[in-house]
């Protein structure tokens, strides 16, 4: 680098407030040791996890006015107010997938000539994620799962996780739990569902194949993790291929109700595609066999794969009863009700820890090529406007960044 470029982390303006940060006050002095060409400024803030004296400790200027930064970096999506024109953003925009509420926003960053870099499109040449959250709404979905089962049952009852300090005493927490032969099914082979097998590691439950989990009863509370192969099938009765159910999700059906009849505990953590099968029906979670009493949907598609999701949740309510007779939402511990956890912002309970892992990734992947140039196209790949431009790879949200 030939000059200093000034690097901003940005306060979380979007309500609710969100309290992670893309980077530490540690993680700031390790960079600034790393990148002495570069100047870390942090716009103060009373909600984050880590406090502004923190980030001053660091080395980190604290500064209400960004505009002399180059690069800014946020978590959530921006106020169009604050948007400063010409300069190079990097947050979590939802606008690649044309989700109409930022449409205002995606197009004002265009006419403010913004670079918008986006944490999702951050991928390696094989098109694999290399930052997200998704572990931690694995971590924390899963210990809310095991809370709703435990206060639905009058068993124990566990600190919220967002009231923990951090993962460890979350951890502590889960010395209270008592599941007397409970079945629990996770869904899903990626971070979330990772994540959530952290959690339920920490109980010592035992994990059993879906061959067993389906033929045998227990003397002791199992968990079982199934991937798309074990609850979809070929329309045409053909093998089952990965490439082929993520080209052609709806050329499946769903094989998912013989978990159904087994299963007391879920915990969604699945990705879905719109066209793909939905797993539980309305129709299923009225059939006589239906078991399940507590789904966490960690996921948290509203009226997606689990038909029970009817709205999310938020952290400081996560639970709510789904009744299956009238498809509306009671009580969530109801007797007649299905306990859902749908909360759709699950890694901001523990955002000390979440943010710590997300800028190792940023640290690891994204840094360096950001400021000292970009051969393998990390960087590339995840810039939707350059410019106020849209890039060739997003060309197809023209319309969205237009007003026809």
């Amino acid at each position: 680098m030939n000059k200093i470029i000034r690097i901003g982390i940005l306060k979380e303006t979007k309500i609710p407030p969100d309290r992670r940060v893309p980077f530490s006050p540690e993680g700031i002095r390790i960079l600034q040791d790393r990148f002495p060409g570069a100047a870390f400024c942090v716009q103060p803030s009373g909600i984050r996890c880590f406090t502004d004296s923190e980030y001053a400790r660091s080395g980190a200027e604290l500064k209400n006015d960004m505009s002399e930064c180059d690069i800014l970096f946020g978590i959530k999506e921006m106020m169009i107010n604050t948007l400063i024109p010409d300069k190079t953003y990097l947050f979590f925009s939802h606008t690649g997938k044309k989700q109409p509420h930022n449409r205002i926003l995606f197009q004002e960053m265009a006419v403010r000539n913004i670079t918008l870099i986006d944490y999702e499109y951050i991928t390696d040449q094989n098109k694999n994620r290399l930052v997200a959250f998704g572990r931690w709404a694995g971590i924390v979905g899963a210990y809310n799962g095991l809370r709703a089962w435990g206060e639905r049952h009058n068993l124990y009852k566990l600190k919220p996780a967002f009231q923990c300090f951090d993962i460890e005493e979350m951890k502590s927490e889960l010395e209270k739990v008592i599941l007397p032969r409970v079945k629990i099914l996770l869904s899903g082979g990626g971070r979330v569902a990772g994540g959530a097998m952290e959690t339920m590691t920490s109980l010592n439950i035992r994990e059993v194949k879906p061959e067993e989990y389906l033929s045998k009863d227990f003397n002791e509370s199992v968990i079982c993790r199934i991937d798309p192969w074990h609850y979809v099938r070929r329309n045409d009765g053909s093998e089952f291929t990965m490439d082929h159910f993520i080209a052609h999700p709806g050329h499946y059906k769903s094989n998912f109700k013989s978990y159904t009849r087994v299963t007391d505990l879920f915990m969604a953590c699945h990705f879905w595609d719109p066209a793909s099968p939905v797993l539980i029906t309305r129709t299923d979670m009225l059939e006589p066999d239906f078991r399940i009493k507590v789904i966490a949907d960690i996921s948290c598609d509203i009226n997606g794969s689990v038909q029970s999701t009817i709205r999310a949740s938020n952290i400081d309510r996560p639970f709510y009863g789904y009744q299956p007779l009238t498809g509306k939402e009671i009580a969530p511990f109801d007797p007649g009700s299905i306990t859902v956890m749908a909360v759709d912002n699950l890694p901001c309970e523990l955002p000390r820890d979440a943010s710590k892992d997300f800028e190792s990734m940023l640290a690891k992947y994204v840094i360096s090529p950001l400021l000292e140039g970009d051969p393998t196209g990390i960087i590339e790949r995840a810039t939707i406007l350059k410019k106020g431009r849209l890039t060739k790879r997003f060309g197809y949200l023209e319309d969205f960044k237009n007003d026809g």
